[in-house]
């Protein structure tokens, strides 16, 4: 008998992730299986971690695939950094914004929240405003709302936050390998991303990054990490050192296909693959208007691998991506919240950010609509 798994057709992925994965990738999640705390795969743990700091743009020592999600990364972080009653600002300007908020409310933190309409921007002078009257800890946005499509102005946003003396907490779940992200020069202190967007490695892993004056913060603090799989102090005893202790047991293949997905990214370049994003998302823009789509977010603030698509009126959402899947075997996410129904969120991430991409989407929707 034939199993479920052998009857996986493939599908370009186009949605707000995953994105499609090159062969390179499948091939090394294909390879042999190693242990642990095996040797050669010690070596492959820090070849990792060296390119996730060229990817990341940074020198920070702890900076590692956290076991998990974005979601895990997100988590990693915020229980990390945060003790309770520590006063904690979020911005808020989608649905992942909300889900940093709700942790740190879990940790029984002090959250504050500026919150900005969903399609729109963080306003930096609202962000001045706030850290004007209150100092604190931590300052946490995200960098591509995924939600949206919208790019916050995290380089000007860290400034801020430095001049009021807190951390400064970044979700680059979307941005990373997609558009540039400079964790050092930005004054980032805690950054978190995911395999399955712009590296396009399957979802299970996270990378993550912490600045020195973070790692003293976890360090000195008087209380316990909370969640213990996620408890950096511990987990820097597997990731570093010529002697490893065990922590938890790594997904091994899922690292040997990051690895190889971000030699992927480095072997075309950095600013080769924004470039190349960038370029897609100005033709898909011009596929699509050619169809009289238009974009939910303004120009200047356009995140070029996760777009809104405006849904046209008499356009029923979920039948139009229902025909997408089953007759072309294309993936297009719909909105979120308050905008369920109202937009579609076409991804061009990673090895999916291709031009062929965008007029295999765009031919298929001139026959549907």
């Amino acid at each position: 008998m034939k199993s479920l798994v052998d009857q996986v057709q493939e599908t370009l992925l186009m949605g707000p992730g995953p994105s499609s994965v090159p062969p390179e990738v499948y091939s090394a999640l294909s390879q042999y299986s190693l242990g642990h705390l095996d040797p050669f795969f010690i070596q492959i743990m820090d070849a990792i971690k060296s390119q996730l700091r060229e990817v990341m743009n940074t020198t920070n020592q702890i900076t590692l695939p956290m076991s998990g999600t974005g979601s895990a990364g997100m988590e990693t972080v915020l229980v990390n950094l945060i003790e309770p009653g520590d006063s904690v600002l979020v911005l808020i300007n989608g649905v992942f914004g909300g889900r940093m908020k709700e942790i740190a409310t879990r940790l029984r933190a002090d959250v504050d929240a500026l919150e900005f309409e969903w399609g729109t921007p963080v306003k930096t002078a609202d962000v001045k405003a706030q850290l004007a009257k209150k100092k604190y800890k931590l300052v946490a946005v995200v960098h591509a709302e995924t939600s949206t499509g919208v790019a916050n102005p995290v380089e000007e946003i860290g400034k801020l936050v430095h001049e009021n003396g807190a951390l400064y907490i970044v979700d680059a779940v979307t941005s990373l390998g997609g558009m540039p992200v400079m964790v050092d020069d930005w004054g980032i202190d805690a950054l978190y991303s995911g395999t399955q967007k712009c590296l396009s490695c399957p979802p299970g892993l996270s990378p993550v990054t912490v600045s020195e004056r973070a790692a003293d913060v976890i360090r000195n603090r008087e209380s316990k990490v909370p969640n213990w799989y996620l408890d950096l102090n511990l987990l820097m005893n597997y990731w570093e050192g010529a002697t490893r202790a065990y922590h938890h047991t790594a997904p091994i293949n899922m690292n040997y296909a990051l690895y190889a997905a971000l030699k992927v990214v480095l072997d075309e370049g950095l600013a080769n693959v924004w470039k190349r994003h960038a370029e897609v998302h100005q033709y898909l823009i011009e596929r699509l208007g050619e169809l009289g789509f238009t974009m939910l977010v303004e120009e200047g603030a356009r995140l070029p691998m996760l777009n809104a698509v405006v849904i046209p009126d008499g356009v029923e959402d979920k039948a139009v991506r229902g025909r997408l899947l089953n007759e072309h075997r294309i993936e297009i996410g719909g909105g979120l919240g308050a905008l369920a129904g109202k937009i579609w969120r076409v991804g061009i991430m990673g090895h999916t950010a291709r031009k062929e991409s965008v007029d295999r989407l765009a031919d298929a929707l001139k026959q549907i609509i």
